[in-house]
């Protein structure tokens, strides 16, 4: 079969037309209470899972600010179900920037290109496909499996997960274990492939600054400016230095990687890191603390003083570090600076055994037998978040089998945003064995 034929053939299979349909819905998140295009994904989704015979029930946290929730009975109602989730919201594009159009859904070079290819209307394919799959060849899974595509992901879950969990945590009545995005890629270890498997996330919160001083006139002398006062913050805060402490998870991900790698005992945690390839992008902020001043806006004319100026902060927390950063923060700030949390996502982190660990392993093994699988840390959030107030584990498994040459972790709200087509067909078998095995 040629290049051309085979990229034709995957480009018709399910999995890569659905991912296509969506990526072609532009979803985009531009922030709190702004979003676009999530009810017309949701009733696409409906769709497909209804035709497959699942009954859906569909709530809007909001005007079109819609969760889809549908429930795949097991042969075994008695073990704890199995959720499976997505989100259907993406960042924005702006097309000036790309080589295709963001919302086109182009297939080329083997790859289907578009806002949400990875992050993660390709995941939410799969997932649509695997069950629509198993349920036209008659199989079941052995247990419930709870299917849920959520709003809002993208900006805090507020209208997504986090409401359906204060608004309707009976959806959730017996779940274990969840699965979700940004875990279950491959990577290329010293000519080995691994995959990593999200078993924990970094605590998410966005913190406001604020600075106040004394207005007037831009002519006279100012010893009280809130400008000067808030750059000064942001300078000390930018500039710190925040250590390496390692989990459990980033402890035991190093080792088994130094040891893939043929590094030496001893060798420093972020140069283990980098034997991972591409995935040291995600695997280097895991390993500390990470605190990004993301904007910063005060003023409204060149003649005058302002009496406050504010700037956002991006605070990455590793699991029990919470209270000290933020304690931290406040005292780099400073006197006449407050420090107001207004997104708090708390931190996760999940031991890497039992029994869905352990079945996972198994399953990749099955599609990839030199697979290897290694825990990690996600330095950013899921929907897995808000969930685990209810006690419900979540693990970050799309199984995607990469190309070692691809720089994956870079395209999640990257531009030209693409994955592989096979990788999809690869995870769509993967995840269908997962789900009726479990």
């Amino acid at each position: 079969m040629n290049q051309h034929t085979g990229e034709a053939d995957l480009a018709d299979t399910e999995v890569v037309r659905i991912a296509r349909d969506l990526i072609r819905m532009d979803t985009s998140n531009h922030g709190p209470g702004k979003a676009e295009g999530e009810a017309e994904a949701t009733d696409y989704c409906r769709a497909l899972l209804e035709e497959a015979g699942l009954r859906c029930q569909v709530f809007e946290a909001g005007k079109d600010r819609t969760n889809l929730v549908a429930r795949w009975p097991g042969r075994d109602p008695g073990l704890p179900a199995l959720m499976v989730h997505g989100h259907l919201d993406v960042v924005p594009a702006d097309p000036a920037d790309w080589s295709v159009d963001p919302f086109g859904g182009e297939v080329r070079d083997g790859m289907l290109w578009g806002r949400g290819a990875v992050d993660m209307k390709g995941t939410d394919a799969m997932i649509l496909a695997s069950v629509r799959e198993a349920i036209r060849r008659g199989e079941q899974p052995r247990r419930d499996i709870v299917l849920c595509l959520f709003a809002d992901e993208e900006s805090g879950c507020a209208h997504g997960s986090a409401w359906l969990v204060d608004e309707h945590p009976h959806l959730f009545e017996g779940v274990g274990n969840a699965i979700s995005e940004v875990g279950g890629y491959s990577v290329d270890i010293a000519g080995r492939r691994a995959y990593l498997l999200q078993t924990g996330e970094k605590g998410a919160l966005w913190a406001k600054l604020t600075a106040e001083g004394t207005a007037g006139h831009g002519s006279q002398l100012h010893d009280d400016n809130a400008l000067v006062r808030l750059a000064e913050a942001v300078g000390r805060i930018g500039r710190t230095t925040w250590p390496v402490t390692l989990t459990d998870t980033t402890a035991e991900l190093l080792e088994r990687v130094r040891l893939l790698a043929g590094l030496p005992l001893g060798t420093d945690p972020s140069r283990i890191a980098e034997a991972a390839g591409f995935g040291a992008r995600f695997i280097k902020p895991s390993l500390q603390n990470v605190v990004n001043v993301t904007m910063f806006n005060g003023g409204y004319k060149a003649n005058v003083v302002p009496e406050r100026a504010g700037a956002v902060l991006d605070v990455r927390c590793l699991p029990g570090h919470r209270d000290a950063v933020l304690d931290r923060i406040r005292g780099l700030a400073g006197p006449g600076v407050r420090v107001d949390v207004e997104t708090d996502l708390p931190a996760l982190e999940n031991p890497f055994d039992g029994d869905l660990v352990g079945r996972i392993a198994e399953t990749l093994r099955r599609h990839d037998p030199d697979a290897e699988v290694l825990p990690y840390l996600l330095p950013a959030g899921t929907d897995n978040k808000p969930l685990s107030r209810l006690g419900i584990r979540g693990f970050g498994f799309a199984p995607l089998r990469l190309p070692a040459d691809l720089d994956f972790p870079s395209l999640f709200h990257g531009v030209d945003e693409r994955v592989p087509l096979d990788s999809l067909v690869f995870g769509r078998e993967v995840l269908t064995d997962l789900l009726l095995g479990y």
